[in-house]
Order: C-alpha cells, then sequence, then structure tokens
C-alpha cells in the first residue's frame, strides 16, 4: 500500500488567474486597504497585531465632515441653497466620496436633507424649531443637573473650569465654530457625570441641531448672546461648587430658556 500522501496548502494567489481580489472591496479610484502585517513573534498566540497606520480614507470622511459642519455654523452654506458634492470636494481638495459620506452623517442630524441627482439642501431652520428644540433639552437635562448637583462633590465640577473658560474666550473672540464646539464640550462633561452614556449622546445630537443656522442664514445666538451663555456657563459652575442649589435651579432653566 502506498505511502499516504501529503496534502499541499494552495499556492499563494498571482497577479493572474484565481486569485483575483473580490469585486467591490476597492472603489472610487483610492488605494486598496493593506492587508493586517503578521505579528511579531511571540504575539501570534494572543491574536495580537502589529500595528499599522490608520485608514486614510475615515480619517478624510472626518475631516470633511469638521469642515462642513464649521462651514454651517459660520454660515458659509447658506440655508435653502443646494451642494454638490463634486463642487465641493474640489473646495476641499479631495474626491466626492467622502464629502458625500460626510454629508449623509449631516442628513442624519438635521442640517441637511438629499436633492436627487442634484446633491444636499441646507435644511431652512425657523425660531419655532429652535424653541422646540430647546424644550425637549430642558426635559431631558435639566432634570439631570439638578439631580447631579446633589450629588457631585464640588472637587470634580471644579474639574470642569477649563471647559466653561473655554466657552468664554471662543464668546469674546465671536468665534461662533469654537463656541459651538466648546459648548458641547460643556454640556457634555456635565452630563458624563451621571453615567448615563445614552443619555449623553441623545443630549448631544439634540444640543447640535440646536447650533445650525436660522432660515435667513445667521446663527440662533448673535455675538453678544454667546457672551452672555458662556457667562452662565460660569455661573452655574460656581454655584455648583458652592453646592447653592437654588442658584443651580435658576441658572439651569434660565440656561435653556435662552437655548444655550
Amino acid at each position: 500500500m502506498p505511502p499516504a500522501q501529503q496534502q499541499r496548502p494552495p499556492a499563494p494567489p498571482g497577479p493572474s488567474g484565481g486569485g483575483d481580489t473580490a469585486r467591490g472591496e476597492h472603489t472610487h479610484s483610492e488605494p486598496p486597504l493593506p492587508l493586517p502585517r503578521r505579528a511579531p513573534d511571540g504575539l501570534a498566540e494572543s491574536g495580537a497585531l502589529a500595528p499599522r497606520r490608520p485608514v486614510q480614507r475615515s480619517s478624510v470622511r472626518g475631516q470633511v465632515l469638521d469642515a462642513l459642519r464649521t462651514a454651517l455654523v459660520e454660515g458659509e452654506l447658506a440655508p435653502g441653497e443646494v451642494y454638490s458634492a463634486p463642487v465641493l470636494g474640489e473646495r476641499f481638495g479631495v474626491s466626492a466620496t467622502p464629502v458625500r459620506e460626510a454629508m449623509q452623517q449631516l442628513a442624519l442630524e438635521g442640517a441637511v436633507e438629499v436633492v436627487p441627482n442634484r446633491g444636499f439642501r441646507v435644511i431652512r431652520r425657523t425660531a419655532e424649531e429652535l424653541a422646540e428644540l430647546a424644550e425637549i433639552r430642558a426635559l431631558i437635562e435639566v432634570p439631570v443637573m439638578l439631580r447631579l448637583a446633589r450629588t457631585v462633590p464640588a472637587a470634580r465640577w471644579a474639574e470642569l473650569r477649563p471647559q466653561a473658560e473655554a466657552t468664554v474666550a471662543a464668546a469674546v473672540g465671536g468665534d461662533f465654530a469654537s463656541y459651538a464646539e466648546s459648548d458641547r464640550a460643556f454640556h457634555r462633561a456635565v452630563l458624563a457625570l451621571s453615567g448615563n452614556r445614552q443619555l449623553v449622546q441623545i443630549a448631544e445630537d439634540l444640543h447640535r441641531r440646536a447650533q445650525w443656522p436660522l432660515a435667513d442664514g445667521q446663527a440662533p445666538r448673535g455675538r453678544a448672546g454667546l457672551v452672555a451663555d458662556a457667562a452662565e456657563h460660569t455661573a452655574l459652575l460656581d454655584a455648583l461648587i458652592a453646592q447653592d442649589l437654588a442658584v443651580v435651579q435658576s441658572l439651569v432653566r434660565e440656561h435653556f430658556t435662552g437655548s444655550a
């Protein structure tokens, strides 16, 4: 009886033949994603992979999304106007693909709407819509902030001082995009003390929607309004550190009445 033949692994696929890359994995003239490199000796058993650079496409999309959000907050993208991904791609020096993906995210956030075969229209928002968002935010955030005011120690509130001061600096400088970001960061840091990640995510989405420009292209709050709102942040933080619950309750309700 002839000895058993050992099975040999199939030869690695070459540039032609049956080893072609699966269709659909690489599109839009972008370089294919690099395969994971082998881990150094001693790490294979743990399943670890050698570190490699982040995927460039995700980085580009994130940068484009940040740039589009800034352009919206600052009024560079006008409400009611339609913008195409290829044109915006030329503006940012990228292909239309990451712009289109970023615009899809903005559509989910309520900032734009898809116009078939044309692009994306910046949504016209009214003061009534802004008031509705403020009411919803107050229903969610005010009870949480008042509960935290009774339970969080003063030292934890003091740690939020840099976030509050960042909103003041942005407001005084009239930097609407920076203020929008620092304003969300402050509220996010406060709500994070609740330990409820779902709450933080929902509140931030509502907060971002409240920052998009109105139908006339103006920001929901002018420069003077931003300065007043930022001052409320620091005053609220002072009251929280002092554990003055009466002042905290008054400031929190006033803060949301002003759509901050």
